[in-house]
């Protein structure tokens, strides 16, 4: 379990995440084992909630997709996922049944984007929410909410509003530890470099 969140405001992204894992009573600090929730593919950055499983292979399952739109919007963000489903199932053996009722096979992940394009939650069934201010996902979820709701319009930037978030997620939820580690970007000046990078590649391309 874990406390992760994401929060936009004043053109800065911002995503952060607690460092403690556990395995039912145990508990996996950082002093034993560099425990990093949050990976970066490309100008983008994840972050996971559940099964530790999930983050190796999601490294290199994005690592090796094109970038291409791979998190530019909703709907990119849903193609991605929804590419990623069937080689989950193909490749690495994902077990999809939750419930029987199941509307969609689930793809067992609850995860949140920072992208240039935006912050994005994506749920089980590859249900994707592109969120205006900001959220939480992990057992440590409420308490991030109401203190970033608290602080929103008091603090200045994205980046002290996802520390505060997950802060009180480490705070209150037995399951979730320090230290925070947190990323945090201009997204105009992430778009422009981006932007010099392909047209750099054009022309050498081109040569």
């Amino acid at each position: 379990m874990t406390t992760c969140v994401v929060v936009k405001k004043n053109g800065e992204i911002a995503i952060a995440a607690d460092s403690l894992v556990t395995f039912g009573d145990m508990r996996l600090a950082p002093p034993y084992e560099e425990n990093e929730k949050i990976f970066r593919i490309g100008d983008s950055y994840i972050a996971m909630a559940g099964s530790a499983a999930h983050f190796p292979v999601l490294r290199k399952l994005f690592g090796n997709m094109d970038d291409d739109g791979k998190f530019d919007d909703r709907a990119s963000v849903f193609e991605t996922f929804s590419r990623a489903h069937e080689v989950l199932k193909e490749k690495f053996f994902l077990n999809t049944k939750e419930e029987d009722d199941d509307p969609y096979e689930s793809s067992q992940i609850t995860c949140m984007i920072a992208s240039p394009g935006g912050i994005f939650g994506v749920y089980s069934y590859r249900e994707v929410f592109c969120f205006e201010r900001f959220w939480s996902i992990g057992s440590g979820r409420s308490f991030a909410l109401g203190a970033m709701y608290a602080a929103y319009d008091k603090l200045t930037t994205a980046r002290e509003i996802a520390e505060l978030g997950v802060a009180a997620g480490i705070e209150f939820d037995k399951s979730s530890g320090g230290p925070i580690r947190v990323y945090s970007f201009n997204c105009e000046e992430v778009k422009a470099a981006s932007r010099a990078r392909r047209a750099a590649q054009e022309i050498e391309s081109a040569r």
